[in-house]
Parts: structure tokens; C-alpha cells; sequence
């Protein structure tokens, strides 16, 4: 069955696109339990990027008589502790930190201490839309990278035009031919670094994602020499058919 374009008319009418990018991990993880080896296993992992408050409610139900700055009110019979007061700050200014959609699976080698091995990113809109959240998810895949560990992009967000993996190329300074003339707004790419010898490699295997064409099978690496395929198709039709999307 064909990708569908979950972001616009008349889809998007009809059915949420946080639906599908909800529900795809867990049918990756799915397919994957019946093909990774013995000791490894895969959990999907989503946060839709809502703030996490402290519950300020539970601080201030502490003794209000007690002082925070360890001065004795007189009362106890305490030792005064001095406040100290650290210099004004040399930069105030008002923002907005970055907080990440996340809509993931991730492989972990369970002989190894649980090490995480592989990563497959489902991109979302908001992961696209401003520079500082693409850098902070081009920022956090280079240091899964770095780690060895495997990183699959899958990029479906057709209202977005900017390509994650080639934002990833430009910040660790490399290039793909294949991205030329212009980086295609969909596509699925599976990511990992290997040494061979003294030397460094970055391999990646990338494919140009169409609407109304069905998604490539990628390789995901959990050892050097240790590949599983990663069938989108399949996940992606599974998650559409439970969800009921047309």
C-alpha cells in the first residue's frame, strides 16, 4: 500500500497525524521482536514535546518555619550560617529552550548492559520547523552516532521542506551525492559509523521517499558485522490498518 500524506487535506481532515506517529513505534517494535538474535530487545519511546512541571504543591508543604538559607530564626538555638551572594549575572536574556518531540524506537544489547546499539528517528513537524529544533536533533543523532550506535531517519512530514540528514551531514562536515541537486523532503536513511583500520567511515544507506509509493526495508545494524532488516512497509501498514486510516 502507498504512503499516504497524513498532513494535509484530506487525510489530515479526517485522521491525526500524532495517531500514526504514536502508534508506528510500537509496530516497529513489533516486527522487530520476531527478527532481532537472541539478547537483544526493542522498545519504542514517545514524547510529544508537553513542558514537565515541578510539583511545587510538594515543596511547600515543608516546614515553613524552617529557614532555606540555614539562618536561625532565634528560636532554636542554632548556629547562623552566613548567605553567601554570588555576583549579578553577566547575560539575562529571555528564551525558549528547544523541547523535542520524540517518536522512536530503540534496540538495546541486553548481554552487554542493556548498551544501546540502534535508534530509528520518526521525524515530526516540529522537529522541522525552526532552526534551533533542527539543531538539537541533528545535535542529538550525531552523538548517538558517536557512540557507534545505529541511527534510522524516516522523514514522512510533508509540510516541512528541510532535510534532517543532510543538516546532519552539513554539522559534522561531510556530503552524499545523492542529495544533490536538492535534498528530497521525504525519504528513510539508516545511519552508523565503523572503523576499518585507523580510519573512520560513516555509511549510510538512503532512499527518496514518493507519496502513493510503498517505504524501503533498511538495513539496522546492532554489531559491525550484524544487520536486521527494518521493514517499513509492513509497520507503516499495520499502524494505518489498527488506526483505521483510509
Amino acid at each position: 500500500m502507498p504512503l499516504r500524506d497524513h498532513f494535509r487535506p484530506p487525510l489530515n481532515e479526517r485522521r491525526h497525524w500524532e495517531g500514526l506517529h504514536g502508534g508506528w513505534p510500537m509496530m516497529m517494535v513489533a516486527g522487530l521482536r520476531r527478527r532481532l538474535p537472541p539478547g537483544y530487545f526493542a522498545e519504542p519511546s514517545v514524547h510529544s514535546g508537553a513542558r514537565v512541571e515541578i510539583d511545587v504543591a510538594a515543596f511547600e508543604e515543608e516546614d515553613e518555619g524552617e529557614s532555606l538559607s540555614g539562618i536561625d530564626n532565634g528560636e532554636g538555638g542554632g548556629v547562623a550560617t552566613a548567605v553567601w551572594a554570588p555576583a549579578r549575572p553577566t547575560l539575562v536574556v529571555a528564551t525558549d529552550l528547544p523541547d523535542q518531540d520524540v517518536y522512536e524506537v530503540r534496540v538495546y544489547d541486553e548481554k552487554h548492559g542493556c548498551r544501546l546499539v540502534a535508534a530509528v528517528e520518526i521525524v515530526s513537524p516540529a522537529n522541522k520547523d525552526r532552526p534551533e529544533h533542527r539543531a538539537a536533533f541533528v545535535a542529538k543523532c550525531a552523538a548517538l552516532l558517536r557512540e557507534r550506535v545505529c541511527v534510522v531517519f524516516v522523514d514522512v512530514v510533508t509540510t516541512r521542506c528541510h532535510n534532517l540528514y543532510a543538516e546532519l551531514l552539513d554539522f559534522i562536515g561531510l556530503g552524499d551525492p545523492s542529495l544533490k541537486p536538492e535534498p528530497p523532503s521525504l525519504y528513510a536513511v539508516a545511519c552508523r559509523l565503523i572503523q576499518r583500520g585507523d580510519e573512520w567511515f560513516l555509511e549510510a544507506w538512503t532512499h527518496t521517499l514518493g507519496l502513493n509509493q510503498p517505504l524501503p526495508t533498511l538495513p539496522l545494524w546492532l554489531a559491525d558485522d550484524l544487520a536486521v532488516p527494518l521493514e517499513l512497509e509492513e509497520s507503516y501498514e499495520q499502524s494505518c490498518s489498527i488506526l483505521n486510516i483510509p
